[in-house]
């Protein structure tokens, strides 16, 4: 059914699938948001060969616009990277007050905050 949609419609299908904003995209491609905005909204004859593949990889997309990797495990990867993160943060704070926390622990409060980012909003997992 998506195979005989256009390349614009599919990627901008995926977009919504990963909750991602064409800003965030934008950012995560490395092409500016007018581009990703024309090439999002069929005015891609203008955009560049390489911008439209940038934009399909940035969504573990190939450039026929089929996904390299289900949308739950892009989702997934973004959310343990912010978790390790934020995690990370906390650990940091932490040993600078002379509280060390388990490497078990650590492990503990990263899996619950990638579950807490996965439930919630989708713009959210992906702001820094």
């Amino acid at each position: 059914m998506t195979n005989h949609l256009p390349l614009f419609e599919k990627l901008e299908r995926r977009r919504r699938e990963l909750g991602l904003s064409q800003s965030v995209l934008a950012e995560r491609s490395g092409v500016s948001m007018p581009t990703v905005q024309r090439i999002l909204s069929d005015h891609s004859l203008a955009a560049s060969f390489e911008n439209t593949v940038a934009i399909a990889q940035a969504m573990g997309m190939q450039l026929d616009a089929v996904p390299i990797f289900p949308a739950h495990e892009i989702l997934e990867q973004q959310a343990r990277k912010k978790a390790e993160r934020l995690v990370g943060m906390v650990q940091g704070t932490s040993a600078l007050e002379a509280q060390a926390v388990s490497t078990q622990h650590i492990g503990q409060m990263v899996k619950k905050t990638i579950q807490e980012l996965l439930a919630g909003s989708r713009r959210r997992l992906w702001t820094e």
